[in-house]
């Protein structure tokens, strides 16, 4: 996270990484005033910066009205790296010892959350370029490594190594990607194509989709 811009640079760079991982995208000017997930990464920033300096109470009121604004609970005490693009994001939660890095994509109701009532690290760590599917749990201070995917409905309780696809409940690891997921949204998302075309045959069951 070195060289970090700031300001309207650190948001143009959020917009660009949403216009590049959604194919729906419509414009820029699109994102910048009705991407709910965009704004709630804009809001944490704020959040998490009165968090670290002390302002505890006005960082929890931030991401409180964030929630009410974007549907996405962010807790001020989260990091979050660069262009991580929450698509969909209706319901996500994250926890305060949650850690996201870069250019991690997540889609709707996910859950980073905690298996502990007790104090210290209790949330995941999520690596570089992991893609999260909608529903997924991952709970507890468990350890997603770089490049990984997430199934949808999910629930990741053990640590998932780099570039491995976790699935199922709970989630077991499997080699990534498989032939037969050669162009499902698990294998594809990172060429901005998330669809499945017709004329591709032998996929993996749906709970194997991102």
């Amino acid at each position: 996270m070195t060289d970090r811009p700031r300001g309207l640079a650190l948001m143009a760079e959020d917009v660009a990484a949403a216009r590049h991982r959604d194919p729906a995208a419509p414009s820029s000017f699109v994102i910048w005033v009705s991407y709910q997930g965009v704004h709630a990464v804009w809001y944490h920033r704020v959040a998490h910066w009165l968090w670290m300096r002390g302002r505890r109470s006005l960082g929890r009121l931030v991401s409180q009205f964030a929630r009410r604004r974007t549907g996405i609970e962010i807790h001020p005490g989260a990091q979050l790296g660069r262009r991580v693009f929450i698509d969909h994001g209706m319901g996500v939660v994250i926890g305060e010892t949650a850690v996201v890095g870069d250019d991690v994509l997540m889609f709707n109701n996910i859950n980073l959350g905690g298996t502990s009532m007790s104090p210290g690290k209790r949330h995941p760590t999520i690596g570089d370029r992991v893609v999260i599917g909608a529903g997924a749990r991952i709970l507890g201070p468990v350890y997603v490594g770089s490049d990984a995917r997430i199934g949808a409905n999910a629930v990741v309780v053990k640590d998932v190594p780099n570039g491995a696809t976790a699935v199922g409940i709970p989630a077991k690891v499997r080699e990534h990607p498989k032939p037969a997921e050669a162009h499902t949204a698990a294998s594809c998302v990172d060429e901005g194509d998330s669809h499945v075309h017709a004329d591709d045959v032998g996929h993996e069951p749906a709970m194997y989709y991102i």
